[in-house]
């Protein structure tokens, strides 16, 4: 039989949507024959095993009652006798599956309602999916969405097809945000919900740094500079440090550009963010003393076990190097994760006199325990020699 709106225009509508959407319809027509064997118990009161099968050329439906072969029956509703079946086809044997027609002739209109339910979920979910397929691919990936609204600190950015959420936690300290404003997020995470894909944003996340430089440096998106370490204090500070595999390639000029033009897009991006680019290199001390710039380096003294590193600036540099409330210091320990001690040339020279001082003092009292040891056993041995000499007496 034809439903009312199961036929031959809808199978060819699903297919539509399956070229359009990417919704596969034979797991539709699966999932409204399912939910047709629901409707039709609930319509017909039958508790009988069913089968509801949908022609896929005409859509054509067809509702099949179902009963296992066996010997003896022990539930009708459920079985039929291996005698029976054979009057009805001789080929039958236990353990097969007798089926026979129980299609009702106001099907049609249930079957319609079902499978417009059915089909609208699908798409919903289809839509839903797709959206999610998008944007898991664009994890740790920056977007450009639109601010549309802010509720209880949150910011809500409009991406085209879906909502992605700036949590407090991930906005850059004191940066404001305009409804309308166009915003540049890094994808953090994306999450599939019951209500569909939940695409979690950030400001502060230091990919976010990485992923503009790979957008502004071709050097950096084409391989030849590649991005060793990144750190942010964000909204205030960032420091970068690069590679270049090609010795022709300066990586720190790359990165800066020509007056500065790349670094500076990137800074008005962050909103005036300072941005350091520094060399890396596999020599720690090197290394360390590149990641102390702004700061002039004199002297650097490493200790490989402890992951220590002991830095001399000269005097007129010492607040420069520890940065405003140790902020340089912070960075350049994160960057390179060694641990340092920042001192003043005068501070060093103060300390290695104090060193020296104790030093030799700890020598003096090494040499006047020696003397009054040596002493002592120059009395004992008198003594014991005139001990002797009054025994022979």
């Amino acid at each position: 039989m034809a439903g009312e709106f199961i036929n031959s225009e809808f199978i060819s509508a699903l297919h539509d949507l399956e070229k359009e959407r990417g919704i596969n319809a034979d797991v539709v027509l699966e999932a409204i024959e399912a939910a047709l064997i629901s409707a039709y118990k609930k319509n017909f009161g039958s508790a009988q095993n069913v089968r509801v099968e949908i022609n896929r050329a005409t859509g054509d439906i067809h509702v099949y009652y179902r009963k296992s072969v066996v010997e003896n029956v022990e539930d009708d509703k459920a079985e039929i006798s291996l005698a029976d079946a054979k009057m009805l086809d001789p080929d039958f044997e236990i353990g097969d599956m007798f089926e026979s027609e129980v299609t009702p002739r106001s099907f049609g209109r249930i079957a319609a309602q079902t499978a417009k339910q059915v089909v609208v979920q699908r798409i919903r979910e289809a839509e839903r999916n797709l959206v999610y397929d998008a944007f898991v691919n664009k994890e740790g990936d920056i977007v450009t969405g639109t601010v549309i609204r802010q509720e209880n600190k949150n910011v809500f950015i409009d991406l085209g097809r879906t909502e992605a959420l700036l949590a407090p936690g991930e906005q850059i300290p004191r940066e404001t945000y305009v409804n309308g404003e166009r915003l540049k997020v890094f994808v953090s995470e994306v999450r599939k919900t019951t209500k569909g894909a939940q695409v979690l944003v950030s400001r502060n996340n230091v990919g976010l740094l990485k992923r503009l430089l790979e957008m502004e440096v071709p050097e950096i998106y084409d391989g030849i500079v590649e991005i060793k370490a990144a750190v942010r204090e964000p909204g205030t500070r960032a420091k970068v440090a690069v590679y270049s595999r090609n010795d022709a390639v300066d990586p720190v000029g790359a990165c800066v550009g020509a007056k500065g033009m790349r670094v500076q897009s990137i800074v008005n991006e962050l909103n005036g963010e300072k941005l350091e680019i520094v060399k890396w290199s596999e020599d720690p001390i090197e290394f360390i003393v590149n990641a102390m710039s702004p700061a002039k380096v004199l002297e650097v003294t490493i200790y490989e076990k402890e992951k220590f590193a002991q830095v001399v600036v000269p005097d007129f540099q010492l607040s420069l190097a520890i940065g405003k409330e140790g902020q340089n210091a912070r960075l350049a320990v994160r960057l390179t994760g060694w641990k340092i001690d920042i001192k003043s040339e005068s501070q060093m020279e103060a300390l290695k006199a104090a060193e020296a001082q104790k030093s030799a003092l700890e020598e003096l009292v090494s040499e006047a325990e020696a003397d009054e040891n040596t002493e002592a056993v120059e009395e004992l041995e008198t003594a014991n020699s005139e001990e002797e000499k009054a025994e022979v007496e």
